[in-house]
């Protein structure tokens, strides 16, 4: 489980961002976000987007490791700090992301029970045709947007692993699209190596 204090985070770029005397939507504004997310870091709901940090900390006039431990570190403690903090992001991400992929199970079994129960409703029972249609298509339709939304899933939790040169790398949604797959092995070309293989996931 991970020890990083959101709470703590969250209070500390809410006091830097009051020393730059700036509002919640000023800071918004200037990082291209909307001000809920900046309440969502100040109430310690969650981190900031990686690509946002650095520009958090120029503006804020902290460095990354202030930012992860929220607190001001001196830099002799300063290379040791951001260590930790980055092995803590990564367990935190590395737990996140099993959590989405038991998730994508779950409401996979539990989108798939009703949704065959609609379909032979409308193939089965006697109705009116457009009922019927109107059934089926309701049934399909709820696959769909499912299988877009399991797929971006696949897409960001964890990692594929090349077996040639053991890259490991998150890919576009439109490789894993596109990929044939088995599971959540799938035959994608790698952007280390530029062959084509079948891919594990892998969350370490």
């Amino acid at each position: 489980e991970s020890h990083m204090d959101l709470i703590k985070i969250g209070r500390f770029i809410q006091e830097k961002r009051k020393e730059s005397n700036l509002t919640q939507s000023e800071l918004a504004e200037k990082l291209y976000i909307s001000d809920r997310a900046v309440s969502k870091w100040e109430r310690g709901v969650c981190l900031p987007d990686t690509e946002k940090m650095p520009e958090i900390c120029k503006i804020l006039n902290i460095t990354l490791t202030d930012l992860l431990s929220g607190e001001k570190v001196d830099m002799e403690n300063n290379e040791k700090k951001l260590e930790e903090n980055l092995l803590e992001m990564a367990f935190s991400k590395q737990e996140q992301d099993k959590k989405m992929l038991t998730l994508e199970v779950v409401m996979g079994v539990l989108v798939a029970i009703p949704d065959i129960a609609l379909i032979l409703i409308g193939a089965i029972l006697p109705m009116q045709t457009w009922l019927k249609y109107l059934l089926i298509a309701l049934g399909v339709l709820i696959i769909l947007v499912y299988a877009i939304f399991a797929l971006r899933i696949e897409q960001t939790s964890g990692m594929y692993e090349c077996p040639e040169c053991h890259h490991k790398y998150v890919p576009s949604y439109r490789s894993v699209f596109f990929a044939m797959h088995i599971n959540r092995t799938r035959y994608m070309k790698c952007p280390h190596c530029g062959k084509r293989h079948w891919q594990k996931k892998v969350i370490k």
